[in-house]
């Protein structure tokens, strides 16, 4: 009976540590969002974590700006929508072979791949920039989304051939038996099928590319191509002075085209491949 009691002070011990874990990790995640909120609407916002002194919509009038918000916004729209969709694409077309051919060359091609994520983005930049002074490409938007597109796409082949093997092979078996091609078994069976990893793979490459401070700042040059991840350094001024207010109302702004995204990805994200039945009886 004594140790059935102290068997179960540990397990409530555990427990409650198990808890405590978990609300601090909560607490180093809801921390940050809390300033941003409550930063935004209050007038003289600071560093600290508290209540506004007095509710205002003024930091938001201060950025609403065509010059501050609304171009930098559609800047970074403009390249990683068009990073984004290219990546998917390029994936997919890359991912297919991988996963419905067995070669020799799959598994040393897979390896290259997962190293190619692991390089840092600074180890590249000297000579990519380099290369993009010689072909023309420095400052150009297109230019940029190239290159958002070749760091983003290693990662993502690897997910999308993940997601691509769990469509059954005999789906397209019975439309190639109808004269479908590879190709277009890929587009009418394999992609259709497989919404929960083309969406994964959108946002885990729309996120990665909104967020990016570095490459942009690098590649381009004219202030009025800049996106809202690089202006958004504007409001960090001379001598560390810095307008927190509008700093947290710029960042809801700028956070929202992510939400969206996920908000209409959402319910995708939550689906499977139960599709072995599909190919019995």
């Amino acid at each position: 009976m004594a140790a059935r009691t102290t068997l179960n002070t540990r397990r409530a011990n555990r427990r409650y540590a198990a808890d405590a874990s978990l609300l601090f990790v909560a607490a180093a995640f809801v921390l940050p969002l809390a300033w941003v909120i409550l930063s935004s609407l209050d007038p003289r916002a600071g560093l600290k974590v508290k209540l506004p002194d007095g509710v205002t919509l003024d930091n938001f009038d201060a950025v609403l700006k065509p010059d501050i918000t609304f171009t930098p916004l559609l800047n970074s729209l403009i390249l990683c929508g068009g990073a984004t969709l290219l990546t998917v694409v390029c994936a997919a077309l890359a991912a297919y072979p991988l996963s419905r051919f067995r070669s020799r060359l799959n598994r040393p091609f897979l390896l290259t791949i997962i190293f190619a994520t692991s390089l840092p983005i600074t180890a590249i930049m000297v000579p990519v920039y380099a290369l993009f002074v010689q072909v023309n490409l420095i400052d150009t938007m297109q230019g940029t989304i190239f290159f958002f597109t070749a760091s983003q796409l290693p990662f993502a082949i690897w997910l999308m051939k993940n997601f691509m093997d769990g469509v059954p092979k005999e789906l397209e078996e019975a439309a190639w038996t109808d004269g479908a091609s590879s190709f277009q078994s890929l587009l009418r069976v394999v992609l259709p099928l497989m919404g929960p990893g083309i969406a994964v793979v959108t946002v885990f490459s729309f996120v990665a590319m909104w967020g990016n401070f570095f490459v942009p700042f690098m590649l381009l040059l004219s202030p009025e191509q800049m996106p809202a991840s690089v202006s958004i350094n504007d409001f960090f001024g001379n001598r560390g002075t810095v307008v927190y207010g509008q700093l947290a109302a710029f960042s809801i702004i700028y956070s929202t085209p992510v939400i969206l995204l996920y908000v209409l990805v959402a319910r995708k994200l939550g689906g499977g491949f139960a599709l072995g039945g599909a190919v019995k009886g």
